[in-house]
């Protein structure tokens, strides 16, 4: 059952959120790679892991060094204040982009839309005749350390109980990763068929039920049923969620919803 519990609060969480981070960084190193060359493009991708994986190292020494020297009890209602606030923010963040876009306030996002967007600004940039293309290099490094830090914040998060919960979220971000590479490098284009505007709703909405219910846990506060509140809470931060969207809706004037543009 542990196991169960697990993928059902780990894996699957961390794998949508990290599939919607990887599906952005692949349209960034697609434009690189179809308008510079394929050279920069993977090279900026692969640095950018490797630096991600250094940041992750750093992380896990530093964590690892802090709980030699602070007492644990403290530490653990330190840290549940502290990730449960940040997950709350964070979620809030992409909830509330989400209730703008689904209300027609905010343009839907497009994958499609925002690729040609990076090839426009690519191709203005002129081409490099000689040597490596720095430019190419910056931009896939940089949308690729980005979105990479967006994942492990994702793993860290969900996986934040430890043991199998943190296995379980590893697990399901490298699915992810697996999955959207190999779609990409089939396809040869942005996958723009892959509903991220509902699977960032869904992220944010569970990201903000673990932060209010790991920031409650830091301050003192006893969830009845422990973590089958989650459920209860994840039910109630959808339900909010909807009553936003439809009095934003209902406020718009006749024919004033935005279309879908990037935005």
């Amino acid at each position: 059952m542990t196991g169960i519990l697990a993928l059902a609060v780990a894996a699957v969480p961390a794998f949508v959120g990290s599939t919607v981070e990887f599906i952005e960084a692949l349209t960034v190193v697609l434009a690189v790679g179809t308008t510079r060359g394929w050279r920069a493009a993977l090279w900026g991708a692969a640095l950018a892991c490797m630096a991600l994986a250094l940041i992750v190292v750093v992380f896990i020494v530093l964590a690892a060094a802090i709980t030699t020297v602070v007492e644990p009890a403290r530490l653990q209602s330190a840290l549940k204040v502290i990730i449960g606030s940040l997950l709350l923010l964070f979620g809030l963040k992409w909830l509330r982009k989400s209730i703008l876009r689904f209300a027609g306030i905010v343009a839907i996002h497009d994958e499609e839309l925002i690729y040609q967007r990076e090839v426009a600004e690519l191709r203005a940039q002129g081409l490099t005749m000689r040597g490596f293309d720095r430019v190419g290099f910056f931009v896939a490094f940089q949308a690729t350390l980005l979105e990479g830090l967006e994942v492990a914040f994702l793993v860290l998060a969900f996986g934040g109980a430890g043991g199998v919960a943190m296995q379980a979220a590893i697990v399901g971000a490298i699915a992810a990763g697996i999955i959207v590479i190999s779609a990409g490098v089939a396809l040869k284009q942005p996958l723009t068929r892959v509903p991220e505007n509902a699977m960032k709703f869904a992220v944010g909405a569970l990201l903000s039920t673990f932060g209010v219910f790991w920031a409650g846990e830091g301050f003192g506060v006893e969830w009845p049923a422990d973590a089958a509140s989650l459920l209860v809470l994840f039910a109630l931060m959808c339900l909010a969620s909807w009553i936003c969207v439809r009095m934003l809706g209902s406020m718009l004037p006749q024919g004033a919803r935005v279309e879908a543009r990037n935005i």
